[in-house]
């Protein structure tokens, strides 16, 4: 791609609305410094000088895509609990409409907690609730996605599942169907619950573990295009899916539109944090998608990013500046 074609790109993304659903939580962090040991046990003792709250989960896919300047609309699930009204209140400060997300009654929000000296992570505490929404509970976020669909004039429609129980097989259908009828592409990024629910859509964006546990696969360490490529056959007859993208950490992503595929090695990086880097590629992904640019235009894009936001600690979104200098660095030709 040239330079032209890189900026032209950018300038697209604000002419596309998307629509994400899928398992929202709390990324809270406490930093600070560890200069002793507890006497009650042998643990840091941690002098805590910062915290912090953010979006995360599938709303970090929708503040990638704001970063980038689309309009995005979020379609979720949270408890009538403190961490409830505390996502609220996130989502209303990062400029993020709500009128997609769902309040159920006795159900827990999640928030995973992070406490960090030195940048180094030294203990993560989750607090959620996985049990599947109900049936009539799908219902109303079937017909909140149908609404907001009709509304905004949907581009794309990205499922971000955390198997935290809002994505049901239901709401997939249900959600697939409705894209179907209205010509709409469909982009997942899985968890091994539903991994085989997904059928029927756009792009299927696993990684490279929970495509292993999805097929119960023998992992390998560094994985060849022929392995790769056995898995995409097996997903397209099982799933009868268009295309597929397979992030591979390290080495790169990998990715397969029914006619050509191949690994893309990943670009240098000082790692601070991979937390949040596959929120970032579906996003990238999804609007180059959108646009109507080929996956393997998608892929070099999306891979570029996801290492961006490595080099960043904590979950970030995108810097559409920084990601726009370096494709034209990097992938201009």
């Amino acid at each position: 791609m040239n330079k032209h074609l890189i900026q032209r790109i950018f300038q697209d993304f604000k002419n596309i609305k998307a629509l994400v659903i899928g398992d929202v939580m709390i990324d809270s962090y406490y930093r600070g410094n560890a200069h002793r040991i507890s006497p009650e046990a042998p643990v840091p003792v941690i002098s805590v000088t910062q915290r912090e709250d953010r979006p995360g989960g599938a709303a970090n896919v929708a503040k990638n895509i704001a970063s980038l300047g689309a309009d995005v609309y979020l379609c979720a699930c949270i408890g009538d609990d403190n961490k409830g009204e505390l996502f609220t209140k996130l989502m209303v400060e990062e400029k993020l409409p709500t009128a997609g997300i769902l309040t159920v009654s006795g159900r827990t929000t999640t928030s995973k907690t992070r406490i960090i000296s030195r940048q180094q992570q030294l203990l993560r505490v989750d607090e959620e609730e996985t049990t599947p929404l109900t049936f009539a509970q799908t219902q109303e976020m079937l017909e909140r996605v149908s609404t907001l669909i009709s509304k905004h004039n949907i581009d794309v429609v990205i499922f971000e599942d955390y198997d935290k129980g809002v994505i049901t097989k239901n709401l997939i259908e249900g959600v697939v169907q409705i894209c179907k009828d209205k010509g709409i592409p469909v982009t997942a990024d899985p968890k091994k619950d539903r991994f085989w629910s997904y059928k029927n859509i756009t792009l299927f964006k696993p990684n490279l573990k929970e495509l292993v546990e999805g097929f119960q696969m023998k992992p390998v360490t560094e994985p060849d295009i022929s392995y790769l490529d056995e898995a995409f056959d097996k997903l397209k007859s099982e799933m009868d899916i268009s295309s597929v993208l397979i992030t591979l950490s390290e080495y790169g992503v990998y990715y397969n539109d029914g006619n050509t595929s191949k690994i893309i090695p990943a670009h240098m990086r000082k790692i601070s944090d991979v937390s949040g880097a596959g929120d970032t590629v579906i996003s990238v992904a999804s609007l180059c998608l959108a646009l109507g640019h080929s996956l393997e235009l998608a892929s070099q894009l999306a891979n570029l990013a996801g290492g961006l936001v490595c080099e960043e600690p904590g979950v970030v979104p995108i810097n559409p500046l920084t990601l726009h200098d370096e494709a034209a660095k990097v992938l201009a030709v």
